[in-house]
């Protein structure tokens, strides 16, 4: 008798796991960046995401940027947000992000802190439901990056947590957690490259859905006048 209770705790246990569901996809950012005066930016980018299953997603954003310090960088993100629903018909929402950016960098060592609060309007979710991609959420998200000396490229780990603050049965807690492992390619010219892997997790979900992202960026500086 004493075994039932450990066989009910693997029986559950092996239930839970072949619920998981889990997803590969590609993420791929292309854009610019330049600056308006000395402390203020802009920046236009295109990002499409697409997996072999009906999860697609496509969306333009314009971001402005203001230096307040060398260290705390503000922001505003516009987002217009396209994505694919079940039936083949693509539902359309906007949004907008409110960023804080805090960087430290020491010789080859960046650091970088960013808080956000995103608000999605004409949302997505009153079709689908709750997801931290296209309704409020508060996301905290670190990242370190170090320069190898010697090459031409340089690593890159960030982690980042989403929590939604709405009222409702699935507010007032944490959403999900993206990891992030990959390089900075460092070539000459005025461009950024990266690449890398994102684990893409739900939390706090009866069915929770996995992503396995490649993503892949690139930005085009535009040389300054200022």
């Amino acid at each position: 008798m004493k075994k039932l209770p450990l066989l009910f705790v693997l029986v559950l246990a092996s239930l839970n796991a072949v619920s998981q569901r889990s997803i590969g996809m590609l993420w791929a950012d292309v854009g610019i960046k330049g600056e308006i005066t000395k402390d203020l930016e802009y920046g236009v980018s295109f990002t499409s995401r697409v997996s072999a299953a009906p999860n697609q997603t496509f969306f333009p954003q314009v971001t402005v940027k203001y230096k307040v310090t060398k260290w705390f960088k503000p922001s505003v993100d516009y987002r217009g947000v396209y994505k694919l629903d079940e039936y083949g018909n693509y539902l359309f929402s906007n949004r907008l992000n409110f960023n804080t950016e805090f960087k430290y960098a020491k010789k080859r060592l960046d650091l970088r802190a960013r808080l956000r609060y995103q608000y999605s309007f004409n949302t997505l979710n009153s079709i689908s439901g709750y997801d931290a991609e296209f309704d409020q959420a508060v996301r905290l998200k670190t990242q370190f990056q170090y320069d190898l000396k010697n090459t031409f490229f340089s690593p890159i780990i960030s982690f980042e947590l989403f929590y939604n603050p709405a009222f409702g049965p699935s507010g007032r807690q944490f959403s999900k957690y993206r990891g992030f492992a990959g390089v900075a390619l460092e070539i000459d010219g005025p461009h950024d490259i990266s690449l890398g892997y994102i684990l893409d997790h739900q939390m706090n979900a009866s069915n929770p859905l996995t992503k396995h992202i490649l993503a892949v960026s690139y930005t085009y500086n535009i040389p300054s006048n200022n």
